[in-house]
């Protein structure tokens, strides 16, 4: 059987479930709630845009080699604490609330046990034998997802409202025939 293997770094954008780092943080600044960071805010990580993770997806769908790993990132780290920062300030400038307050809210929670220092991936290959490169600058990715989740406010309601948890049980229940 044909295969390929991605490992792609930290995603980031449109959709993506609000427990998650930047959406969450998105949430709750538009809602000027607190704003969590795990620990120092000093953990290290390569965020990728969803759509150049779908565009190096398919470069190695059509280009990849038979039986080879492709890493897949933007060679950027980042620090926690530095994606609050940006992330604050895209949210300042898209829904006009002071950067100030958004900064005030940021605070430091226990981290997760076993919570990696840092992630890290050579990229190398795919970008060799694929030809793929990253195509969507940090910030501007923040400010189309800080966009993308203001304009979809009523899926973020949705999605953290449980309903989707029944959904979710119903049809999983009904296809493993098991009653509900």
């Amino acid at each position: 059987m044909p295969i390929v293997i991605t490992r792609s770094s930290n995603n980031y954008g449109p959709f993506q479930f609000p427990e998650k780092l930047i959406p969450l943080l998105i949430r709750n600044g538009l809602q000027q709630m607190e704003l969590p960071v795990y620990g120092d805010g000093g953990q290290i990580r390569d965020w990728l845009h969803v759509e150049d993770n779908c565009r190096a997806i398919l470069a190695v769908l059509e280009r990849g080699q038979v039986g080879a790993i492709y890493n897949i990132g933007t060679g950027e780290e980042r620090t926690n604490l530095s994606v609050v920062d940006a992330l604050c300030a895209a949210i300042a400038d898209r829904a006009e609330i002071p950067l100030s307050a958004l900064k005030n809210l940021v605070r430091s929670v226990t981290d997760r046990p076993g919570h990696d220092r840092r992630y890290a991936i050579d990229t190398t290959r795919v970008q060799q034998e694929t030809g793929w490169r990253p195509q969507t600058a940090f910030d501007e990715g923040l400010r189309t997802t800080v966009r993308w989740y203001l304009d979809h406010q009523d899926w973020i309601a949705s999605v953290t409202s449980g309903e989707y948890r029944n959904y979710y049980e119903s049809v999983y229940n009904k296809a493993w025939e098991r009653p509900a």
